[in-house]
């Protein structure tokens, strides 16, 4: 058989791994084909969600499980050997290796980053692939890795039996973390979004080191307790027995694993001196997570158990390496070793993307002054000033206000169908989030009557509410659905469904903004979470615009002088008690902030507006039919360079798709051009200024030219079936043998019958891109 008539399949199979084969790379341990290395990013369209392609390598070598060190890109006889090479390079960057090569099935072209051979890409007859052993020994030479690190570096990985396989960036993550302390160095940071899976990182870091005892006792630190016991009970269950938390102010020396709060070790006179009951030489390694809290600040006592453990290998996990002139996570852990950032994480499909409504209040916004002599709801007598948006909710309350926010959250959820989505409504202290759980409770009295845990307050001085927190975050448990917070479930709440997240505090800090967007970034796609909403009500998600949102951490601190005196941004209001509560600051400590409460001042929305997350990770925020114009245009030269793109596209959905990536929202056009659309009209409507036809006319179209008349009575309930669909539903729905299986075409025969009725799939297929080609022809 001519080798150009065979697939790229074929080619693999007759070549490239044979090829491999012969010179000892293992297929069942060293060489995996169509490894998928992303899920593809979420689309969104209004409540309709679809992936975007995913990439996927057609081989990675591995010298041993999950220990990458290759990738080969395969094509088909018909292209030259080095035509998959741009590809290659491409995923071998994502997966840190230094050898990409391309092949045709004639030869391979090889990449070679380490520059050890002399060449950085030379061709290789098919029999000349390097070995297993010859490709780590030049990597070996590139990393530095002597004998010595060997034994570490190639640890396995721990193995469940489930075939489960950590995502390409944990490897990354684990890999340069286990070669970095192989070769010495003792202060390592790990910079990963919430969401992309820190612990899970940490555990298999620590079983390697553990494994090949080149570290043999460990201190996980975190700043929760719900943190510590779900490592416990998840990740870390594999160190069984060997495995201890600290939880008694005497410990018990016999565990190798240990875990342990912060502030259960620290912080107060009862507590301090708990992690000095080990000697300083105890542990070597010590693992911090959330790292941009406490152990930022040079001054804190969080800081001091590190110190203390100085000799230990110490590693910083975090989304939010803290960054400021007077506290610095690069300062004491050094660069990160590795980050994977939240824009990656959402093009890659690992997390959920976001829409924002900002919604401005008149009172906030131009300001409120009392008259002469004016007293609040309790009497006081109100200080005669201008307040603005920085009083709201802190010295001056609007009951008001309050109400209408409840008002517009609900109005949300109502909306949307789903008023069980999980809500989390961040407030500005505990005295907001009380009485936002009253104005909620009052707007959504029917759901409360049913189940009094419908919404609930769960904060740090609240007993109650903070037990409901597991249920809040288990999936299978529907209450509570709306929790009002302040501090509490800014960090380390993993709420897999949280779906809608409301912002009514002002936010200067940017850790703390990242931390509080990662409470909705998670996907649970079996639980219908694959997006998530930002309600905006203090202007908070201006800081999207701010460079550092999502860029590489970058260190501006200033060692402090002796006479300095830090209270660390963002921490004085945290007062972490070491039973895990967080405590607002009171209402009035030490007489100097009071509340006033006013209960007759009207307040309205002054401005409310959606936003989208763009191509380029920054919130879509000009008018999004010139930004449709403008993106369209870009890609298609001409309305006829279009059209004709649409009818040789085999899938219109592959288009529809192609054009969200670019960001164009299909869903925000519907709601200025007219629901009843279809995407092809509202691309030439807005890009071409072509008149819409809507999809009930498209369809009527089709059936006034009598399109049907050469089929069967059968066949033609079909194809109406099929126009029906496709009016109320739109091209995406019909596209796929699976509209097949529900109603109404159940209701006409079984999706065998329907494919025998047209002679079988291939001519179904035919008949369905004649009915799509009729569905756009110009009337």
């Amino acid at each position: 058989m001519d080798k150009k008539s065979l697939s790229e399949p074929d080619i693999c199979t007759k070549y490239i791994t044979p090829a491999l084969e012969e010179v000892g790379w293992d297929k069942m341990t060293q060489l995996r084909q169509e490894v998928p290395l992303t899920k593809g990013k979420v689309l969104v369209r209004g409540r309709l969600t679809s992936r975007g392609k995913s990439k996927r390598a057609d081989y990675i070598l591995y010298y041993k499980p999950n220990i990458p060190i290759a990738v080969i890109e395969a094509k088909n006889n018909k292209h030259s050997v080095g035509s998959g090479m741009q590809q290659a390079l491409g995923y071998a960057e994502m997966l840190d290796v230094p050898f990409a090569y391309s092949s045709n099935g004639d030869a391979f072209l090889e990449h070679d980053f380490t520059g050890l051979t002399g060449k950085v890409e030379q061709e290789l007859r098919l029999d000349s692939f390097p070995s297993p052993q010859e490709l780590w020994r030049r990597y070996c030479v590139w990393k530095g890795i002597g004998e010595a690190e060997n034994r570490v570096v190639t640890q396995d990985y721990y193995s469940d039996g489930s075939g489960k396989k950590p995502r390409y960036y944990q490897l990354v993550a684990i890999n340069r973390t286990i070669e970095a302390i192989a070769k010495g160095e003792n202060r390592i940071l790990l910079v990963m979004a919430t969401g992309t899976g820190k612990t899970f990182t940490a555990f298999q870091i620590i079983w390697r080191l553990w494994k090949s005892r080149t570290k043999k006792r460990i201190l996980f630190l975190a700043d929760r307790n719900i943190l510590i016991d779900q490592t416990k009970t998840n990740d870390f269950k594999p160190f069984g027995k060997k495995m201890t938390k600290i939880t008694k102010r005497q410990v018990d020396k016999s565990y190798e694993i240990y875990l342990a709060l912060y502030q259960g070790v620290s912080g107060n006179e009862e507590t301090k001196n708990i992690y000095k009951q080990f000697s300083p030489e105890f542990f070597d390694l010590v693992i911090i997570d959330e790292c941009h809290r406490g152990s930022a600040a040079e001054d804190s006592a969080w800081r001091e158990i590190l110190e203390y453990f100085s000799k230990a290998t110490q590693i910083g996990l975090t989304a939010t390496p803290k960054e400021t002139e007077e506290v610095s996570n690069i300062d004491y852990f050094g660069e990160p070793i590795y980050t994977y950032s939240l824009k990656e994480g959402i093009e890659d499909g690992f997390l959920a993307p976001y829409k924002v409504i900002r919604i401005d209040i008149d009172k906030d916004l131009s300001g409120w002054r009392p008259t002469a002599g004016q007293r609040d709801k309790y009497g006081k007598e109100i200080e005669d000033r201008v307040y603005n948006q920085k009083d709201i909710d802190r010295t001056l309350v609007l009951e008001r206000r309050t109400e209408l926010v409840a008002k517009k959250v609900s109005e949300f959820l109502k909306t949307t169908n789903d008023r069980f989505a999980k809500t989390i409504v961040f407030c500005e202290d505990i005295d907001h989030a009380e009485r936002m759980r009253q104005a909620l409770v009052n707007e959504n009295s029917d759901l409360v009557l049913e189940n009094r845990k419908y919404v609930m307050r769960i904060t740090g001085d609240d007993k109650e509410g903070k037990e409901e927190l597991d249920n809040f975050i288990f999936p299978d448990s529907t209450y509570p659905v709306i929790a009002t917070t302040s501090k509490l479930m800014t960090t380390g709440v993993d709420a897999q469904t949280c779906k809608l997240i409301v912002l009514d505090r002002r936010i200067q800090s940017m850790t703390e903004f990242k931390q509080i967007i990662g409470r909705g970034t998670r996907i649970n796609e079996e639980y219908g979470k694959s997006y998530f909403t930002i309600m905006d009500f203090k202007k908070a998600t201006e800081l999207f615009a701010d460079p550092d949102f999502d860029g590489e951490p970058v260190q501006i601190y200033e060692p402090k002088t002796d006479h300095d005196s830090i209270v660390p941004p963002d921490e004085e209001e945290d007062n972490i008690s070491p039973d895990d509560v967080i405590i607002d600051p009171p209402i009035v400590p030490d007489g100097k902030r009071i509340k006033y409460v006013v209960d007759d001042v009207e307040v309205s929305v002054i401005a409310e507006r959606v936003q989208y997350y763009g191509k380029d990770g920054k919130l879509i925020t000009e008018s999004l039919k010139d930004y449709t114009r403008k993106t369209v245009t870009k890609e298609y030269r001409s309305l006829d360079d279009f059209l004709r793109r649409w009818s040789e596209s085999e899938q219109k959905q592959a288009i529809i798709n192609e054009l969200h990536e670019q960001g164009v929202i299909f869903e925000a056009l519907e709601s200025e051009v007219g629901k009843d659309f279809d995407p092809f009209d509202l691309i030439c409507h807005v890009a071409f200024d072509r008149p819409p036809l809507s999809r009930k006319e498209r369809a009527q179209n089709v059936r006034k030219r009598d399109y049907f008349s050469k089929y069967g009575d059968k066949a033609k309930a079909v194809l109406n079936a099929l126009l029906d669909k496709y009016a109320s539903e739109g091209i995406e729905q019909i596209e796929g043998m699976g509209v097949l299986k529900v109603p109404p075409f159940t209701e006409l025969a079984t999706p065998m019958e329907i494919i025998k009725l047209f002679g079988g799939k291939q001519k179904y297929l035919e008949v369905l891109r004649e009915l799509k080609s009729e569905l756009y022809k110009a009337s």
